[in-house]
Protein backbone atom coordinates (compact mmCIF):
# COMPACT_ATOMS: atom_id res chain seq x y z
CA UNK A 1 0.00 0.00 0.00
CA UNK A 2 1.85 2.95 -0.94
CA UNK A 3 2.20 5.64 1.81
CA UNK A 4 3.74 9.28 0.32
CA UNK A 5 1.78 11.79 1.86
CA UNK A 6 -0.21 13.85 -0.20
CA UNK A 7 1.85 17.51 -1.09
CA UNK A 8 0.19 20.61 -2.01
CA UNK A 9 0.27 22.15 -4.93
CA UNK A 10 2.03 25.58 -4.68
CA UNK A 11 1.73 28.20 -7.45
CA UNK A 12 5.25 28.68 -8.36
CA UNK A 13 4.71 25.32 -9.79
CA UNK A 14 1.98 26.98 -12.62
CA UNK A 15 4.28 28.53 -14.46
CA UNK A 16 5.70 25.33 -15.89
CA UNK A 17 3.60 22.40 -17.58
CA UNK A 18 6.10 19.73 -16.22
CA UNK A 19 6.52 21.35 -12.72
CA UNK A 20 2.72 21.22 -12.59
CA UNK A 21 2.54 17.77 -14.08
CA UNK A 22 4.91 16.24 -11.54
CA UNK A 23 3.27 18.19 -8.85
CA UNK A 24 0.08 16.41 -9.74
CA UNK A 25 1.51 13.44 -9.02
CA UNK A 26 2.42 14.23 -5.35
CA UNK A 27 -0.75 16.07 -5.02
CA UNK A 28 -3.11 13.15 -4.71
CA UNK A 29 -5.78 15.26 -7.26
CA UNK A 30 -8.16 12.45 -8.59
CA UNK A 31 -7.64 12.07 -12.14
CA UNK A 32 -4.71 14.77 -12.10
CA UNK A 33 -2.29 11.65 -10.64
CA UNK A 34 -3.05 10.10 -13.76
CA UNK A 35 -1.53 12.70 -15.80
CA UNK A 36 1.68 12.40 -14.38
CA UNK A 37 1.78 8.54 -14.86
CA UNK A 38 0.40 9.48 -18.80
CA UNK A 39 3.60 12.09 -19.39
CA UNK A 40 6.18 9.68 -17.85
CA UNK A 41 4.77 6.56 -20.27
CA UNK A 42 4.39 9.42 -23.18
CA UNK A 43 8.13 10.56 -22.67
CA UNK A 44 8.89 6.91 -22.68
CA UNK A 45 7.01 6.65 -25.65
CA UNK A 46 9.46 9.64 -27.17
CA UNK A 47 12.65 8.60 -26.46
CA UNK A 48 12.32 4.85 -27.12
CA UNK A 49 14.48 4.55 -30.74
CA UNK A 50 12.94 2.47 -33.52
CA UNK A 51 9.59 2.77 -32.21
CA UNK A 52 6.40 2.82 -33.94
CA UNK A 53 4.02 5.02 -32.33
CA UNK A 54 0.00 5.27 -33.35
CA UNK A 55 -1.89 8.30 -32.83
CA UNK A 56 -6.08 7.41 -32.73
CA UNK A 57 -9.00 10.53 -32.25
CA UNK A 58 -12.29 10.65 -33.12
CA UNK A 59 -13.37 13.60 -35.17
CA UNK A 60 -15.34 16.24 -32.94
CA UNK A 61 -11.39 17.08 -31.50
CA UNK A 62 -10.74 18.79 -35.11
CA UNK A 63 -13.36 21.05 -34.70
CA UNK A 64 -11.52 22.84 -31.59
CA UNK A 65 -8.12 24.31 -31.81
CA UNK A 66 -6.88 21.26 -31.07
CA UNK A 67 -6.71 20.13 -34.38
CA UNK A 68 -3.38 22.27 -34.57
CA UNK A 69 -1.78 20.24 -31.92
CA UNK A 70 -2.65 16.96 -33.54
CA UNK A 71 -1.09 18.77 -37.06
CA UNK A 72 1.84 19.81 -35.58
CA UNK A 73 2.49 16.32 -33.64
CA UNK A 74 2.34 14.79 -37.04
CA UNK A 75 3.81 17.17 -38.93
CA UNK A 76 6.98 17.36 -36.40
CA UNK A 77 7.41 13.43 -36.56
CA UNK A 78 6.25 12.69 -33.13
CA UNK A 79 3.67 9.93 -34.07
CA UNK A 80 4.45 7.57 -37.04
CA UNK A 81 0.70 6.74 -37.62
CA UNK A 82 -2.88 7.86 -37.29
CA UNK A 83 -5.64 5.98 -37.08
CA UNK A 84 -9.33 8.18 -37.33
CA UNK A 85 -13.03 8.61 -38.48
CA UNK A 86 -14.09 10.20 -41.63
CA UNK A 87 -15.24 13.52 -39.81
CA UNK A 88 -11.29 14.05 -39.25
CA UNK A 89 -11.14 15.00 -42.87
CA UNK A 90 -14.45 16.63 -42.70
CA UNK A 91 -13.36 19.53 -40.09
CA UNK A 92 -10.25 19.50 -41.83
CA UNK A 93 -11.05 20.12 -45.40
CA UNK A 94 -13.50 22.26 -44.40
CA UNK A 95 -11.59 24.53 -41.81
CA UNK A 96 -9.14 24.81 -44.54
CA UNK A 97 -11.11 26.95 -46.16
CA UNK A 98 -13.71 28.75 -43.95
CA UNK A 99 -14.16 29.17 -40.11
CA UNK A 100 -15.68 27.58 -37.43
CA UNK A 101 -16.81 29.87 -34.55
CA UNK A 102 -17.38 29.26 -30.92
CA UNK A 103 -20.73 28.91 -29.67
CA UNK A 104 -22.54 27.58 -26.82
CA UNK A 105 -23.87 24.45 -24.85
CA UNK A 106 -27.45 26.81 -24.41
CA UNK A 107 -28.15 28.57 -27.66
CA UNK A 108 -31.59 27.26 -29.06
CA UNK A 109 -31.38 24.74 -31.55
CA UNK A 110 -34.62 25.13 -33.37
CA UNK A 111 -33.45 29.12 -34.23
CA UNK A 112 -29.93 28.03 -35.32
CA UNK A 113 -31.69 25.32 -37.60
CA UNK A 114 -33.49 28.18 -39.13
CA UNK A 115 -30.17 30.26 -39.59
CA UNK A 116 -29.00 27.48 -41.45
CA UNK A 117 -26.13 26.97 -38.79
CA UNK A 118 -25.33 23.91 -37.12
CA UNK A 119 -24.17 23.15 -33.60
CA UNK A 120 -21.12 20.95 -32.23
CA UNK A 121 -20.90 20.97 -28.61
CA UNK A 122 -20.58 24.45 -27.92
CA UNK A 123 -19.00 25.20 -31.28
CA UNK A 124 -21.29 26.54 -33.74
CA UNK A 125 -20.43 25.79 -37.93
CA UNK A 126 -22.09 28.05 -40.90
CA UNK A 127 -23.99 25.06 -43.06
CA UNK A 128 -22.40 27.23 -46.17
CA UNK A 129 -18.80 26.20 -44.30
CA UNK A 130 -19.25 23.13 -44.38
CA UNK A 131 -20.81 20.61 -46.78
CA UNK A 132 -21.10 22.49 -50.30
CA UNK A 133 -16.91 23.26 -49.58
CA UNK A 134 -16.33 19.32 -48.99
CA UNK A 135 -18.56 18.48 -51.88
CA UNK A 136 -16.53 21.12 -54.38
CA UNK A 137 -13.19 20.40 -52.88
CA UNK A 138 -13.65 16.55 -53.21
CA UNK A 139 -14.93 16.80 -56.83
CA UNK A 140 -12.08 18.33 -57.25
CA UNK A 141 -9.81 15.45 -55.92
CA UNK A 142 -11.84 12.85 -57.07
CA UNK A 143 -11.72 14.25 -60.56
CA UNK A 144 -7.75 14.27 -60.52
CA UNK A 145 -7.64 11.11 -58.75
CA UNK A 146 -9.43 9.49 -61.70
CA UNK A 147 -7.48 11.45 -64.62
CA UNK A 148 -4.31 9.98 -62.87
CA UNK A 149 -5.90 6.35 -63.36
CA UNK A 150 -6.67 5.87 -59.83
CA UNK A 151 -9.74 3.06 -59.29
CA UNK A 152 -9.09 1.50 -55.96
CA UNK A 153 -8.19 4.19 -53.40
CA UNK A 154 -7.30 3.11 -50.04
CA UNK A 155 -8.10 5.86 -47.38
CA UNK A 156 -4.23 5.86 -46.66
CA UNK A 157 -3.90 7.59 -50.66
CA UNK A 158 -7.17 9.46 -50.31
CA UNK A 159 -6.00 11.76 -47.08
CA UNK A 160 -2.85 12.89 -48.70
CA UNK A 161 -4.73 13.30 -51.87
CA UNK A 162 -6.36 15.96 -50.28
CA UNK A 163 -3.03 17.48 -48.49
CA UNK A 164 -1.53 17.39 -52.16
CA UNK A 165 -5.11 19.17 -53.39
CA UNK A 166 -4.93 21.94 -50.72
CA UNK A 167 -1.12 22.57 -51.02
CA UNK A 168 1.32 24.52 -48.40
CA UNK A 169 -0.41 27.64 -48.57
CA UNK A 170 -4.46 26.39 -48.00
CA UNK A 171 -3.21 23.37 -46.52
CA UNK A 172 -0.88 25.61 -43.49
CA UNK A 173 -3.00 24.58 -40.56
CA UNK A 174 -4.31 20.97 -42.19
CA UNK A 175 -3.78 17.39 -40.98
CA UNK A 176 -3.76 16.32 -43.88
CA UNK A 177 -1.25 18.55 -45.43
CA UNK A 178 0.95 17.71 -42.80
CA UNK A 179 0.46 14.04 -43.21
CA UNK A 180 1.30 14.32 -46.98
CA UNK A 181 4.34 16.27 -46.49
CA UNK A 182 5.77 13.89 -43.69
CA UNK A 183 4.05 10.74 -45.12
CA UNK A 184 2.72 10.07 -42.18
CA UNK A 185 -0.09 6.76 -43.30
CA UNK A 186 -3.48 7.65 -41.77
CA UNK A 187 -6.00 5.14 -42.03
CA UNK A 188 -10.04 6.18 -41.77
CA UNK A 189 -11.71 2.21 -40.81
CA UNK A 190 -14.92 3.61 -41.05
CA UNK A 191 -14.22 5.85 -43.85
CA UNK A 192 -17.81 6.30 -45.38
CA UNK A 193 -19.36 7.51 -42.11
CA UNK A 194 -19.04 11.38 -43.01
CA UNK A 195 -19.06 13.95 -45.30
CA UNK A 196 -16.12 12.87 -47.31
CA UNK A 197 -17.09 9.08 -47.93
CA UNK A 198 -20.63 10.43 -48.85
CA UNK A 199 -19.27 12.06 -51.52
CA UNK A 200 -17.11 9.27 -52.68
CA UNK A 201 -20.11 7.39 -52.70
CA UNK A 202 -21.86 10.12 -55.16
CA UNK A 203 -19.08 10.61 -57.09
CA UNK A 204 -19.28 6.28 -57.60
CA UNK A 205 -22.54 6.58 -59.45
CA UNK A 206 -21.36 8.22 -62.52
CA UNK A 207 -17.87 6.62 -62.34
CA UNK A 208 -18.59 2.53 -61.29
CA UNK A 209 -14.89 2.02 -61.60
CA UNK A 210 -13.72 3.91 -58.30
CA UNK A 211 -13.67 1.51 -55.23
CA UNK A 212 -12.50 2.39 -51.72
CA UNK A 213 -9.54 -0.34 -51.16
CA UNK A 214 -9.92 -0.87 -47.42
CA UNK A 215 -7.60 -3.67 -47.75
CA UNK A 216 -4.68 -1.97 -48.78
CA UNK A 217 -5.48 0.08 -45.45
CA UNK A 218 -5.23 -3.15 -43.47
CA UNK A 219 -1.76 -4.24 -45.45
CA UNK A 220 -0.33 -1.12 -44.40
CA UNK A 221 -1.44 -1.18 -41.08
CA UNK A 222 -0.13 -4.91 -40.74
CA UNK A 223 3.18 -4.27 -42.09
CA UNK A 224 3.67 -1.13 -39.75
CA UNK A 225 2.41 -4.10 -36.75
CA UNK A 226 4.98 -6.62 -37.81
CA UNK A 227 7.72 -5.00 -38.43
CA UNK A 228 7.46 -2.14 -35.69
CA UNK A 229 10.36 -2.81 -32.92
CA UNK A 230 8.43 -2.15 -30.48
CA UNK A 231 4.91 -0.74 -30.52
CA UNK A 232 2.79 2.70 -28.23
CA UNK A 233 -0.33 4.22 -28.60
CA UNK A 234 -1.59 7.36 -27.69
CA UNK A 235 -5.26 7.25 -27.69
CA UNK A 236 -7.78 10.02 -27.69
CA UNK A 237 -11.34 9.09 -27.18
CA UNK A 238 -13.04 5.60 -27.89
CA UNK A 239 -14.93 4.09 -30.99
CA UNK A 240 -13.70 2.76 -33.87
CA UNK A 241 -10.22 4.79 -33.86
CA UNK A 242 -9.26 3.05 -30.80
CA UNK A 243 -10.29 -0.60 -31.68
CA UNK A 244 -8.91 -0.04 -34.72
CA UNK A 245 -5.36 1.23 -32.43
CA UNK A 246 -5.73 -2.29 -29.85
CA UNK A 247 -7.05 -4.72 -32.63
CA UNK A 248 -3.70 -4.82 -34.82
CA UNK A 249 -1.91 -4.56 -32.33
CA UNK A 250 -3.00 -7.82 -31.03
CA UNK A 251 -1.58 -9.68 -33.26
CA UNK A 252 1.83 -8.75 -32.54
CA UNK A 253 1.17 -9.29 -29.14
CA UNK A 254 -0.22 -6.12 -28.10
CA UNK A 255 0.93 -2.81 -27.08
CA UNK A 256 4.16 -2.04 -25.46
CA UNK A 257 2.88 1.29 -23.67
CA UNK A 258 -0.43 3.18 -24.06
CA UNK A 259 -1.90 6.43 -23.15
CA UNK A 260 -6.08 6.90 -23.24
CA UNK A 261 -8.02 9.41 -22.71
CA UNK A 262 -11.82 8.85 -22.19
CA UNK A 263 -14.75 10.90 -20.54
CA UNK A 264 -16.59 7.01 -21.30
CA UNK A 265 -18.22 5.65 -18.00
CA UNK A 266 -16.86 2.10 -17.51
CA UNK A 267 -19.72 0.51 -16.43
CA UNK A 268 -21.76 -0.07 -19.58
CA UNK A 269 -19.23 -2.32 -21.37
CA UNK A 270 -18.39 -0.53 -24.02
CA UNK A 271 -14.74 -0.16 -25.93
CA UNK A 272 -14.93 3.93 -25.05
CA UNK A 273 -15.78 2.85 -21.52
CA UNK A 274 -13.08 0.11 -21.21
CA UNK A 275 -10.07 0.86 -19.30
CA UNK A 276 -6.81 0.11 -21.01
CA UNK A 277 -6.49 -2.77 -18.24
CA UNK A 278 -9.14 -4.48 -19.38
CA UNK A 279 -7.31 -4.62 -23.08
CA UNK A 280 -5.00 -6.92 -21.66
CA UNK A 281 -6.89 -9.49 -21.29
CA UNK A 282 -7.46 -9.74 -24.85
CA UNK A 283 -4.09 -9.36 -26.02
CA UNK A 284 -4.28 -6.01 -27.38
CA UNK A 285 -1.72 -4.85 -24.50
CA UNK A 286 1.25 -6.41 -23.11
CA UNK A 287 0.46 -8.10 -19.02
CA UNK A 288 3.56 -5.85 -18.57
CA UNK A 289 3.11 -2.38 -20.83
CA UNK A 290 2.95 0.76 -18.78
CA UNK A 291 -0.38 1.82 -19.59
CA UNK A 292 -2.65 4.43 -17.79
CA UNK A 293 -6.06 5.39 -18.48
CA UNK A 294 -6.66 9.20 -18.20
CA UNK A 295 -10.34 10.65 -17.12
CA UNK A 296 -11.38 14.15 -18.90
CA UNK A 297 -11.78 16.41 -21.81
CA UNK A 298 -8.81 15.89 -24.42
CA UNK A 299 -8.88 19.62 -25.50
CA UNK A 300 -8.32 20.38 -22.13
CA UNK A 301 -6.06 17.82 -21.04
CA UNK A 302 -3.90 16.62 -23.93
CA UNK A 303 -2.43 20.13 -24.53
CA UNK A 304 -1.32 20.48 -20.86
CA UNK A 305 0.18 16.26 -21.46
CA UNK A 306 2.14 17.42 -24.55
CA UNK A 307 3.13 20.68 -23.17
CA UNK A 308 4.80 19.49 -19.74
CA UNK A 309 6.37 16.27 -21.44
CA UNK A 310 8.21 17.86 -24.40
CA UNK A 311 9.23 20.85 -21.86
CA UNK A 312 10.98 18.01 -20.00
CA UNK A 313 12.28 16.74 -22.88
CA UNK A 314 13.78 19.26 -23.92
CA UNK A 315 11.50 20.54 -26.78
CA UNK A 316 10.33 18.89 -30.26
CA UNK A 317 13.65 18.60 -31.69
CA UNK A 318 15.14 16.71 -29.06
CA UNK A 319 12.06 14.71 -27.97
CA UNK A 320 12.25 12.50 -30.69
CA UNK A 321 16.03 13.35 -32.58
CA UNK A 322 15.34 10.63 -35.41
CA UNK A 323 12.13 12.38 -36.23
Amino acid sequence: MPRSPVEDLRIDALSSPDRLLQSYGKAGGFSARALTTASDILAGMWRDPGATIFLSFPADIIATGTRGLIRDLVASGLVDAVITTCGTLDHDLARSTKNYYQGDWLLDDRELARKHVYRLGNLVIPQANYGGIIESEMRKILDRLWRQGARAVSTRDLVWAIGEHLGPKKGKGSICRAAFERKVPVFVPGITDGAVGSQMWLYWQDHRGLSIDLFADEQALSDLVFTAKKSHAIMLGGGISKHHTIWWNQFRGGLDSAVYMTTAVEWDGSLSGARLREAVSWGKIRPNAREVTVEGDVTSLFPLLVAGTLERLGGVTKARARG
